[in-house]
């Protein structure tokens, strides 16, 4: 496997067991370093990824690993083998066990790969200056969502851990999550009880067969047989909700960061008319579209409607949610925006009234499948639907629309 710079193997033994099967695998070249030196080789070596052997390891030392690998551009995968306790939030977590290297192979080259897009990113930025895009600097975390199955006593308890993170669909049935992964941007599955050993294969099956899910971080809470080898990111953890969210949340979070370069990507490829946060138009870009659609409107006699989502202030993660799943879900044919205060706008091409309020009910329907910690911290907007009336330019259309919106809320 190729990889831009040395590969960096830190353990607390003179001769990690693991190296061997590494060399076996023709993955080189490989640096073998202790702990007290791990954090001074990063900055010297500049590996293309970071192997911890975590039995032995002082906290201290993994920290300070853990501090500079983070600080690394582009992004320096850490994956930290057989931790037992906690992991820093940026250390992908690996269970050696059967299968150990073609397992942790896939592992890297999933980890790799988003290093290489990453680099790819920053060198587009670079590229284009004059585009007004760049890639946001807040937590992954922020921007992900997590699919939790289950039917246990355990289900409340690791929604609620989960959620204080991230944003949480909850699914009873193998179908409903299904469902679920076709019309949401999932970052992460976690699979709870309820379910026999029979359907959970079934489940990883076809994740594993689906090209989509392959680089999914899925997080299995009780003991497996075999393991799709495909899916890159899959774990076993066990013990309590808060523990099972620990480990899972830096798979998760690498997932996100991989959505979230590629959403980037899109913003840079289309000149920075697209905010790489939500993927809906930029301000300005919208007003342009808006009013050119407008005036195409009246000028032929076809339909138009424009609705607004107003979501929670006091959760912005709600917000970018439900404004993430409103740029998925949308038909092409329309476009929208995300205000300053949160809400979205969305322009409905070709569409009456009615039919606008039909699409609003869709999405806003799968909105609500949405939780953040508390059941009172959920997407549940406030909609308000507008259709374009002979005579209406842009501006008396949204002074309708935000009319229809202060009308409902009173």
């Amino acid at each position: 496997m190729s990889q831009q710079g040395p590969l960096l193997l830190v353990s607390a033994a003179a001769r990690p067991s693991l190296t061997a099967a590494l060399d076996a695998a023709k993955l080189f070249p490989i640096v073998e370093v202790g702990w007290s030196e791990a954090a001074h080789a990063v900055g010297r070596m500049q590996p293309a990824a970071v192997l911890a052997v975590m039995t032995g390891a002082d906290a201290a030392d993994v920290a300070r690993l853990a501090h500079h690998a983070a600080a690394r551009k582009p992004y320096l995968p850490l994956i930290a083998l057989d931790a037992e306790g906690d992991v820093p939030d940026n250390a992908i977590p690996f269970a050696q066990g059967g299968e150990t290297t073609s397992r942790l192979l896939a592992r890297l080259r999933a980890a790799l790969r988003i290093r290489a897009l990453h680099a790819t990113v920053l060198r587009r930025l670079g590229e284009k200056k004059a585009v007004d895009t760049s890639l946001p600097e807040t937590d992954p975390l922020d921007d992900a969502t997590v699919l939790l199955l289950g039917r246990g006593a355990s289900y409340p308890a690791l929604s609620v851990a989960l959620g204080m993170r991230m944003a949480v669909v909850g699914a009873l049935s193998i179908e409903a999550a299904a469902k679920h992964l076709s019309s949401r941007d999932i970052d992460g599955v976690v699979l709870g009880e309820g379910f026999t050993p029979r359907v959970v294969d079934a489940f990883l099956t076809v994740l594993a067969e689906d090209t989509r899910f392959r680089n999914l971080a899925v997080v299995l809470t009780s003991a497996h047989g075999s393991l799709p080898p495909e899916l890159a990111n899959l774990e076993i953890v066990h013990g309590e909700p808060a523990r099972i969210a620990a480990h899972a949340l830096p798979l998760i979070r690498q997932h996100a960061f991989e959505a979230r370069l590629n959403r980037t990507l899109r913003a840079i490829d289309a000149g920075g008319l697209l905010d790489p946060q939500t993927g809906l138009l930029t301000k300005p870009a919208f007003a342009r579209d808006f009013a050119t659609a407008v005036t195409q409107a009246q000028a032929q006699g076809g339909l138009l409607s424009v609705a607004r989502f107003a979501f929670d202030p006091d959760h912005p993660r709600a917000q970018f949610d439900g404004a993430r799943i409103i740029s998925r879900l949308m038909r092409r044919m329309d476009f929208g925006t995300r205000e300053d205060n949160g809400s979205v706008i969305v322009v409905f091409a070709e569409t009456d009234l009615r039919s606008a309020q039909a699409i609003t009910r869709r999405l806003s329907a799968v909105m609500r499948h949405t939780s953040h910690g508390r059941r009172s911290a959920r997407i549940d907007p406030s909609i308000s639907v507008a259709a374009l009336q002979p005579g209406d330019t842009a501006r008396t259309l949204l002074a309708r629309l935000y009319d229809e919106m202060s009308r409902a809320a009173s």
